[in-house]
């Protein structure tokens, strides 16, 4: 398995470099073909003091849009034509003007998709966990800060049985099989997901005849959450990717409990990987 078709979501200038960096560089590994995608806002018409549509707002509107796409297609040329990667770039005008939520028909045809960890009080950022839910294909999310890099030197894989989980470990086996060192990390095994393969036990070694270094560790959550215990996981470990089965719990989970996703779109100090 191999990632062929790469799609990269160039919301802002903020978001494009590192993108960027995170795209190319899996590109060149693996041979693949670059889609950048781009969305802007459909100008929407307010009225005027005489009771008419505003057209110079609407005209204003519009070639600012214009504008500003027209500077991140620049960037992304600029980036890829040295490569020498195939590449091709998609702009669109959508209603919501969001990257991610207007890639859907890209994706789809797509191996992996490449984005960017949410800034913290951001008010431009693409909405990257409705992509991963209805996107049916692994996302790669850039974190802030960190070098970008198409290889990874120790993944965590965090594991609670589900069919979420399941999806996202077989799709991140290009990544795992390179990898020098893969974590199985179960916390609070037997509580979620499959009873059969709770501890980690079956997926390790189905992981293994792939040729994965895949090993097991298990820890008690002991009245605190999932999220703190992945998090402080992969900062005694120093891994440099989790991978993760997004959106394995019930959306009521998620709105009184939070969640693992969420956790990880807004702060994984590491690349991550998400598959549902």
């Amino acid at each position: 398995m191999t990632f062929k078709t790469i799609v990269a979501i160039v919301q802002n200038e903020q978001d494009a470099e590192r993108v960027l960096d995170g795209a190319i560089a899996l590109a060149s590994r693996f041979g693949a073909h670059v889609i950048g995608v781009h969305a802007e806002a459909l100008p929407m018409p307010y009225t005027s003091a005489t009771g008419f549509p505003d057209t110079e707002f609407l005209q204003v509107s519009a070639d600012l849009n214009k504008e500003r796409s027209a500077k991140l297609k620049a960037i992304f040329q600029k980036r890829l034509q040295p490569s020498g990667l195939s590449f091709e770039w998609r702009a669109q005008e959508t209603f919501s003007g969001d990257s991610a939520l207007s890639s859907l028909s890209s994706v789809r045809a797509a191996d992996l998709v490449v984005a960017a960890q949410r800034d913290a009080g951001g008010d431009s950022n693409a909405d990257i966990g409705s992509l991963i839910y209805d996107a049916g294909r692994p996302v790669l999310v850039v974190p802030h800060a960190g070098p970008a890099a198409a290889s990874f030197r120790h993944v965590m894989l965090a594991w609670n049985g589900s069919r979420e989980a399941a999806r996202a470990a077989f799709d991140a086996l290009p990544f795992m099989i390179g990898a020098e060192k893969v974590e199985i990390f179960v916390v609070d095994p037997g509580e979620d997901g499959d009873e059969d393969d709770a501890g980690g036990a079956g997926i390790a070694a189905a992981l293994s005849r792939h040729g994965v270094k895949a090993s097991v560790a298990i820890r008690q959550s002991k009245g605190g959450t999932i999220e703190d215990a992945v998090q402080n996981r992969l900062v005694e470990t120093g891994a440099d990717m989790i991978v993760v089965g997004a959106y394995s719990h019930s959306w009521l989970h998620r709105l009184l409990y939070g969640g693992v996703t969420r956790t990880v779109l807004r702060s994984s100090p590491v690349t991550a990987f998400l598959s549902r």
